[in-house]
């Protein structure tokens, strides 16, 4: 028997059951927070998609970052977070992520591109801003919510429970580079 404290209509159990398929789709996508062959495929249309601003809005981007191992870019298509007057990006996958290693491996040195590029220098947010910016980027970044285990709605402190697992970086415009 369903919740009786809060009526659901017919639409709205529609609407949940189609989220639920959308939501395995895209873990189904991402085991272990790992691309699997279709989401390269798709991630890579993205980053084409998302550097020229081709049908996306403004904060949908590509991070262009020297990769840790071989020092050639590597690209990643991304959502920028707007919290507070400020740009961040957040790691649907966690510590894990390799665009994360990246990052800190070039010291926060990266390039972003939507229509146009821009250096940029991504400093790591430890503070208590964590659990606010996570709900910012999952209302932000749609293709996210299956990987985060809070509801984009839900109130700070179910964020702030989880905010240690996600790395967040501020977004500021690098001057030191050309």
């Amino acid at each position: 028997m369903g919740d009786t404290r809060f009526p659901v209509s017919e639409t709205q159990d529609e609407d949940r059951k189609t989220m639920s398929i959308v939501h395995q789709f895209y873990r189904w996508m991402y085991p272990h927070g790992r691309a699997n062959r279709l989401a390269r495929v798709l991630n890579r249309v993205s980053a084409v998609q998302f550097t020229h601003g081709i049908f996306a809005p403004s904060g949908w981007v590509t991070l262009e970052v020297a990769g840790r191992r071989t020092g050639r870019p590597v690209s990643c298509p991304l959502v920028v977070a707007d919290y507070r007057d400020e740009r961040y990006l957040v790691s649907m996958f966690g510590v894990d992520a390799n665009w994360v290693a990246n990052v800190r491996a070039a010291g926060g040195h990266a390039v972003l591109h939507h229509r146009s590029r821009e250096n940029v220098f991504l400093s790591e947010v430890t503070d208590g801003t964590r659990p606010g910016i996570l709900r910012a980027y999952l209302n932000a970044a749609p293709g996210a919510r299956p990987h985060i285990p809070v509801d984009r709605q839900a109130p700070l402190p179910a964020f702030e429970r989880i905010a240690a697992r996600y790395p967040v970086f501020r977004v500021t415009t690098d001057r030191t580079l050309p």
